[in-house]
Order: C-alpha cells, then structure tokens, then sequence
C-alpha cells in the first residue's frame, strides 16, 4: 500500500483530473438549457463547447512542458487557480459570451492531465506508478462519463449554473490541499519555453480543430473551412521546422519518433475518434423520439442512466488495468481496450432497438475506455525521459483530442447527411456513423499491434535523448512489456 503523504498526493491530482474531465462532459447536455437561460441562439451556444476543446488542445502540450522546466507542483497549483477562477466566472456569467470566455478559462485545466502523471512518475515509488497511473487514467476516463451521466438532475433539481458552482467549490479545496501536501518534482528539464514553438504550435491546432468543429454549419465546401485547413498544413509544416531547429524544443521531435510514441499516439488518434464521437452522438441517438423510427424519446437524465455502464465499467477497468499491466503488459492492454471498442460499436450499429441494448453495448465500450486510456498512459511514460513527461503525455491527451473532433465531424456528416420532413435524421445515418466508429476502433487495435515490446524498444531507442536518467530503461520495460 502507499505511504499516507503518497496517498493523499494522488487523492489531490485525481480530484484536480477528474474535475477536468467531468468539465469537458458536464455542459453538452444542458446546453439547449443555457441557450434558453442566456436568450441566444443555437450555433452560439456551441461556442461554450468550441471554445474549450480549443484552449484545452492549446494548453495541454504548452503547460504540461511549462511544467517539466518549472516545476509541476507550481504549474499544477497555478493550473487549478485558474481553472477555480474558470468556474466561478461561468456560475456568474451574465450572458453567453463572458460564459464562452469563462470556458477559454476553464480549458487552462487540460494540463492537469500531463502535470499529474509528470508527479507520479517523480515522487512514487517505482513499484506504485504502472498501478497508480493505470487508477488516475480510470479516473480521469470516469470523470467524463460522470459530466454526462450527472448534468441531467443537477440541472433539474438546482440549476445549470451549479454545473459550475459545484466544482468551485472541489477545486478550490483542492488547491489548498495541493499547497499544502503534494511535494514538488525533482526532475526538471534544462532550457527554456520555445515561445516560437509555442505559437506555432497554438496556431495550427486552432486552424485544425475549428473548422472540424464548425464544417456542419460554415460547409465542407465552404471557403472558411478549406482556408483554415490549408493554413493548419502550412502551420504545422513551419512547426516541425520550428521544433527540428530550436535548441530547446516546445515538443522534442526525437521523442515523438520513438516507436512506443507514435504507435501509442497514432492508436490515441483512432480511438480518440471513436470515443469521443460516440459520447456526442449515443444521447442523441436515445433521446429521439420513437416516431424517427429509431430511437426512445429518452429526456437528458434518462439517457445519462443509459451511460451509467459505460461509467461503471470504464472505472472498474482502468483499476483493474494496473494490476493486469505487470503480467500482460500495457500493450496487450491497448490493444484489446481498442477492441471491446470495435466490437461494441459494431454490436450498436446493428443492435439498438431496445434501451437494454444500449445499455449493454454502453458497457462493453466502457471496459474497452478504461483499458486503452490507462495503458496509453502508462506506454507513454515508460517510454520517454522524465524530463519530458509533461509535453509527452500532453501530445498525446492532443492527438487523442484531435482524434475526437475528427471522428465527430465525420460521423456529423453521416448522420445529417440526410433528414426526414421531420428534420431528424434517419436510423440510417446512425447506423453509417456507428460503424465507421467500429472501424477506426478497429484500426486502433492494429496501431497498437505494433507498439513495441520492452526489448525491441530499447533497441531501436536513441542512445541518448534529451537528459535520460539511469532510471528509465526499467521504466520503459515496465511500460512497454508486450
């Protein structure tokens, strides 16, 4: 068992993660609710979610690299200030655009993420970090599916600003906890923030994700749309420039080329893209009414009950995942994560005709979401310098973002592609949409087939990359033992 200081370190970093997560989650089905309360109109209020998936994918790499130079304890305390202040500022907002920007505030927390697993590696023991980082990742997994599962009868019994007023409350405890007892790292990096990096870095994810998330309204067509994406390639291309010339790197490109890296992102990417859009499309999916053909008229709260074994399971799995890591090893963990993905989306793309349906599919997804995020975590950690931990683990909670808005806005297309009179969508469209997930979660599973295990991964591993400590080898055996 942890010593009690270790154990309250991890309470405080998976309280601070978890709020994160339940933040990202919290609001999408309550706003049809804040568009009424704010008197604005629909396209509007899907800036309050644009807007801090953005700061969110800006932040989370920067931050998390912040943290490595800084020191994470004062980049995580500064972190959950401001994410505290985020909140506070969304439960007053007058109106819809101090609420967006509040929510730009909010998406400061993303580096919560990258800064704790950075803190479990320093300061646990060497025994306690697979299991550790495997129970913080079940965590942060759960936390999402708890935002979806709870908006629905906090916004009925209080009001949708306790969305907001409920975690100022958790986070600013945390604070004081984290001020307290967690310990700062001993591991820092050497060098300074590439602020050049950081721009440019900025700069494209933000040219990517927004005409992703707004193609459905600007069109694909749309000049808007192929403009930013055409800016996105021409900034990323002067990114890698940038990053391959800088002495001292936002992101070392070294790092991303090590084979356990870019299998282990590229397999984020696809699941990402699975996890995420179904998370946007299943409540809509149960919440049409039975008249589309499809569907069960379900209100906001009873389609968060059908999530609620996607919860449980995703929860229970990520625990288990630490204990089963040692012996299997993380990549076989992924691995069959991205396939209880695949099979419980193709299981809903032909099975989704009655709730306990959903509800099942629901949690065989779960246990797929609970393994692949806590593996991830842990392929990643083992596999890179302590040193670059934060920009590591902060890449890769971004590609898994990314990953998210794309198989979003593909599955978008699928399922408004065509609309009955009514102006809803046909079971078809769904269908499409569910199955096209089931095969990028699919191929993820394939992605992970080719991370390598811990002995080939020391051998196609630089000799040296960065400030490497004695230390890592074993960390990278622990991490990438297939």
């Amino acid at each position: 068992m942890p010593r009690k200081p270790t154990r309250l370190t991890f309470a405080v970093l998976a309280t601070g993660a978890g709020v994160f997560a339940m933040l990202q989650s919290l609001i999408a089905p309550a706003l049809p609710t804040v568009q009424h309360a704010l008197h604005t109109s629909q396209s509007t209020a899907t800036w309050v979610m644009t807007a801090y998936l953005l700061s969110a994918s800006v932040f989370t790499p920067i931050l998390g690299r912040v943290g490595d130079l800084i020191g994470k304890k004062r980049t995580l305390v500064a972190v959950l200030f401001v994410v505290l202040l985020g909140c506070l500022l969304a439960a007053l907002a007058p109106d819809i655009g101090v609420l967006i920007v509040a929510r730009v505030v909010q998406g400061v927390g993303g580096a919560l993420f990258p800064l704790s697993f950075g803190i479990i590696r320093d300061e646990f023991a060497p025994s306690q970090v697979s299991g550790s980082i495997s129970n913080l990742s079940a965590v942060i997994a759960a936390g999402g599916g708890v935002g979806i599962v709870a908006a629905g009868p906090i916004v009925s019994a209080l009001d949708y600003r306790w969305l907001f007023w409920i975690p100022v409350a958790v986070v600013a405890a945390t604070v004081l906890i984290a001020l307290r007892y967690v310990p700062e790292s001993p591991n820092r990096a050497q060098g300074k923030v590439s602020w050049l990096g950081a721009g440019l870095l900025s700069a494209w994810l933000v040219a990517l994700l927004l005409p992703l998330s707004q193609a459905g309204k600007w069109g694909w067509g749309s000049a808007k749309v192929i403009g930013l994406f055409a800016a996105a390639a021409a900034l990323f291309t002067l990114w890698l420039l940038s990053e391959a010339r800088s002495r001292t790197p936002l992101i070392d490109l070294r790092v991303m080329r090590l084979p356990a890296v870019w299998t282990t992102n590229t397999a984020a990417l696809l699941f990402g893209a699975g996890m995420y859009a179904l998370w946007s499309f299943l409540p809509a999916f149960v919440q049409t009414p039975a008249a589309a053909g499809y569907g069960f008229g379900a209100s906001v709260t009873a389609s968060g009950l059908l999530m609620l074994p996607m919860l449980v399971a995703m929860f229970l799995s990520g625990i288990l995942s630490g204990r089963l890591e040692p012996v299997v090893g993380a990549k076989s963990l992924l691995t069959t994560g991205a396939a209880l993905g695949a099979v419980a989306l193709g299981m809903l793309a032909l099975w989704h005709s009655a709730q306990w349906q959903v509800a099942v599919v629901s949690g065989v997804f779960g246990l797929g979401i609970g393994l692949a995020f806590a593996s991830m975590a842990n392929l990643i950690v083992g596999s890179v310098p302590a040193s670059q931990t934060g920009a590591a683990t902060g890449m890769n909670a971004n590609i898994r973002t990314i990953g998210g808005s794309i198989g979003a806005a593909v599955t978008s297309v699928l399922v408004t592609g065509r609309l009955q009179p009514s102006g809803l969508p046909y079971a078809s469209g769904y269908t499409h949409g569910f199955a096209l997930l089931a095969v990028l979660c699919l191929a993820a599973a394939l992605a992970a087939l080719l991370v390598p295990t811990a002995r080939k991964a020391r051998l196609t591993a630089p000799a040296r990359i960065a400030d490497r400590t004695p230390a890592e080898p074993e960390a990278a055996a622990s991490g990438t033992r297939g």
